[in-house]
């Protein structure tokens, strides 16, 4: 009797199971049969819905029952329709264009728009609904695709054709280049905290990567001022509704509608410049509550933005509880183009299942981002259940196709094919770009240098070969940890000395230590601030030999970890034998008039004379930061720590040990310094800052390669970074006293270069920066910038000093650029 029981048990649980939920799906279309694309479709008084697919199409699943469903999209009436779902369904809806009908109302000729005046009571309603809801829960999901809509078959000497055939795309080089699928768990609180939790990913043509959907990323909000979209745009985008909104917008009144018993109002809004950071379009505003309803507006290349033409953004919003309204869905669409690529693509993100009044715990903001193992290996069936946009024929194929490809591209033989046309050995190869040899399944890497950028010249060595490589292997898959073992050789064929270094650097628990030794020839400034290349060019070319040199034969060991959170820490030792050299050489291409070269002692330029004699150091190194934030986001792999919004402190304490291994040296350095990046200051652009001092104490013995040295710059060319100097002398003010510095930039990101007809397609950004030094022997010395950087980093500055130390008032241009 048993058995019997068992099986009529497990039937009925198992109808029960796939009784749970059925099926309604349909095609949207327009009056004249086109498809209405990404149209919404909602259940009425709930947070179920979903959105048709480029093609009009759409599937919801819902238990059975009885349900109003409401079909929406922006420009269209509103259809419902009352369904009693038993089985699985399908309908098909049409939507007619919506009517909007203008108010009676009296316009005479030069007076205000209508539009302005609703326009204005939603700026007045704007921080009310900001801050409407404190804190919300809700589940996300994204759908993000690009392609490529034209391609030239070969571009600077790459074969575009073999690339997008061994891609999956057509003969003529275009089709889906990236699609991918994610759903998260999604949780906010005022003012700022987020933490988003992954449940399911997919990514065609890849059986390991996860989506780059992020449902923070998508976090559109126009009731703030500013829409601070870093990479595309230099400039924050001012919304339609920001306070200061009537400064840079038209408006013009296109009419009303009555949508479920709410009249929504039509406004078009115009950018009174083109040139200003300003969309265009339609936002459509709720009669009495002023609150948006939603919005249809774009954005183009004549307001200077970034990889695109045209950006498109299209949200709806619903009643979630009460008059509570919040994002049903979200759209963003673009097109572009460059060099004969044309780029085409979506990303929309579909919100259900809000709670705004949830039970959140301010400590789990701490992790952002959660993304745990096995959310990319969700099966078809999986996704053919949860997925609310249906595929369109296009899409389906693309997985399909791409799936084959990406078994192929993880097997052996493929790899290792892969591999052994990349490991080609060619004189271009070794000449400029370096050599590497791969073994892509085996996870090991070779690196040897390129043999140009390995020479160099200078007055101490003549020509100097330092030729070097590394070798690295992944040894722990699961948190993504490499051992690095690398190594140099450098000869100098004027001074004939030969000196090698090497190094390993690996992990050690959750720490990672960096084993070095060996002997080299280094600068004195240990800040390095002038390259070898630059000093190469300027020693050859105009017989100035900035670079001063000495021979360091040292062991070092280095550990550094992750205290907690925010709080690093690493401390290290290290023995050194210095030795002073001299110059060997007064060779150069040419000799400009006046141009002589110097000595190898910076304080002593007209003699040869050593700085320091030879010395031995043992010194101990201790360093600890803290940047006030615990944010991480967590991987398969482990965390990963995301940058703070506040600046990051850090201290330093050196001590030189006498007699410890021969040393020479003794003295105490301890040394603080706080700075942050690219703090954002709303329409006026972005600020960065570095403040560091410190003092030498009980300095019974200290040489010159101990001292305090600074980034200085005397030459056109400068690598940039915000701790630098445009004019300042590369070795004569380094301290071993005590000493204050300070670095300050602000950049306008083209606050002004926008509104100049020409320049603005240059996309400048205008930088001003303000250096300050002061040492006992060198007092207030400031320097003051000013200059553009475009949006690859390139920089020109117009920077003057000054202090009578360094013979009064001193100007030059500086270009800022790594080289």
């Amino acid at each position: 009797m048993k058995q019997p029981f068992f099986i009529l048990l497990l039937l009925l649980f198992t109808s029960t199971i796939f009784a749970q939920e059925v099926t309604l799906s349909g095609k949207i279309t327009d009056g004249s049969g086109n498809a209405v694309p990404f149209a919404t479709v909602y259940v009425k008084n709930t947070t179920k819905g979903t959105s048709a697919n480029s093609e009009g199409g759409y599937t919801l699943n819902l238990k059975p029952g009885q349900y109003d469903v409401q079909y929406r999209a922006l420009g269209f009436k509103q259809e419902s329709r009352k369904v009693d779902l038993k089985a699985n369904q399908s309908i098909d809806i049409v939507l007619k264009a919506e009517d909007y009908q203008l108010k009676e109302v009296s316009v005479r000729a030069g007076s205000e728009d209508p539009a302005y005046a609703i326009i204005r009571k939603a700026i007045k309603k704007r921080k009310t609904y900001l801050n409407e809801v404190d804190a919300y829960t809700c589940e996300v999901y994204i759908k993000g695709l690009q392609k490529l809509l034209a391609a030239p078959k070969k571009f600077l000497g790459v074969d575009v054709q073999k690339m997008a055939r061994e891609n999956g795309l057509d003969s003529n080089r275009r089709g889906i280049v990236y699609l991918s699928e994610s759903q998260s768990k999604y949780s906010f609180m005022r003012p700022d905290k987020v933490h988003e939790e992954l449940i399911s990913s997919k990514v065609s043509g890849s059986n390991r990567a996860f989506s780059f959907n992020r449902a923070s990323d998508m976090q559109v909000n126009f009731y703030e001022n500013l829409q601070v979209w870093q990479g595309l745009s230099n400039r924050p985008l001012i919304s339609p509704i920001a306070d200061n909104a009537l400064s840079y917008y038209k408006y013009k009144y296109a009419g009303t509608t009555i949508e479920n018993g709410e009249t929504i109002n039509k406004i078009q809004v115009i950018p009174r410049s083109d040139y200003d950071p300003c969309f265009s379009g339609y936002i459509y505003i709720l009669e009495d509550s002023w609150r948006i309803q939603g919005l249809n507006l774009y954005i183009t290349k004549k307001a200077n933005i970034n990889f695109v033409d045209t950006l498109k953004v299209s949200e709806q919003f619903f009643p979630v509880s009460g008059n509570a309204w919040m994002p049903a869905s979200l759209k963003f669409e673009f097109t572009g183009g460059l060099f004969g690529f044309k780029i085409g693509g979506y990303f929309i993100s579909l919100y259900k299942d809000y709670d705004i009044d949830p039970k959140l715990d301010r400590k789990q903001f701490a992790e952002v981002l959660r993304i745990t193992k096995g959310v990319n290996k969700k099966d078809s069936i999986y996704w053919e259940q949860e997925r609310p946009i249906p595929l369109t024929d296009e899409e389906k194929t693309d997985y399909k196709k791409k799936a084959v490809l990406a078994a192929k591209r993880e097997s052996k033989p493929y790899l290792d094919s892969l591999d052994k046309e990349h490991n080609k050995l060619s004189v271009g190869k070794l000449l400029l770009g370096g050599y590497s040899h791969r073994n892509r399944y085996d996870h090991e890497n070779y690196n040897f240098n390129s043999l140009l950028s390995s020479v160099s010249y200078n007055t101490v060595e003549g020509l100097a070969l330092g030729y070097g490589g590394s070798f690295t292997k992944q040894i722990d898959s699961v948190n993504n940890r490499y051992i690095n073992i690398y190594g140099k050789m450098r000869y100098g064929f004027s001074n004939k000395l030969f000196n090698a270094t090497g190094g390993i650097t690996m992990p050690v628990g959750s720490a990672m230590l960096n084993l070095a030794g060996g002997s080299d020839v280094v600068d004195m400034n240990n800040r390095e601030p002038i390259s070898p290349f630059m000093n190469t060019a300027y020693t050859l070319l105009n017989r100035q030999n900035f670079e001063k040199l000495y021979q360091k034969q040292y062991a070092s060991a280095t550990i550094s970890k992750r205290i907690y959170g925010g709080w690093q820490a690493s401390a290290g030792a290290e023995w050194a034998n210095r030795k002073y050299l001299s110059n060997t050489t007064d060779y150069s291409f040419f000799h400009p008039k006046r141009h002589e070269f110097t000595s190898n002692n910076p304080l002593s330029p007209n003699v040869d004379v050593p700085l320091f004699p030879e010395n031995q150091s043992f010194k101990i190194n201790v360093r600890t930061t803290y940047d006030f934030s615990n944010r991480y986001e967590t991987y398969p792999t482990g965390r990963r720590y995301v940058p703070s919004k506040y600046p990051t402190i850090g201290l330093s304490f050196t001590k030189a040990v006498k007699n410890v291994f021969g040393s020479d040296v003794d003295y105490n350095l301890l040394s603080a310094d706080i700075s942050k990046s690219d703090i954002p200051m709303g329409f006026y652009g972005k600020t960065s800052f570095y403040v560091g001092a410190g003092k030498f104490f009980d300095a019974k013995s200290i040489y010159y390669t101990d001292y305090r040295h600074f980034s200085g710059n005397q030459v056109l060319f400068y690598q940039g970074g915000i701790n630098k100097f445009l004019l300042l002398d590369y070795y004569r003010f380094s301290t071993g006293d005590k000493y204050l510095e300070g670095h300050l930039e602000h950049n306008f990101s083209g606050l002004v270069t926008n509104m100049i007809p020409l320049i603005r397609k240059l996309k400048l950004q205008e930088i001003i920066n303000i250096n300050y030094l002061s040492t006992p022997t060198l007092k207030n010395y400031t320097e003051l910038g000013v200059g553009f950087q475009t949006n690859v980093g390139l920089r020109v500055m117009y920077g003057t000093s000054f202090n009578n130390k360094v013979g009064g008032a001193n100007q030059a241009i500086r270009i800022g650029a790594n080289f």
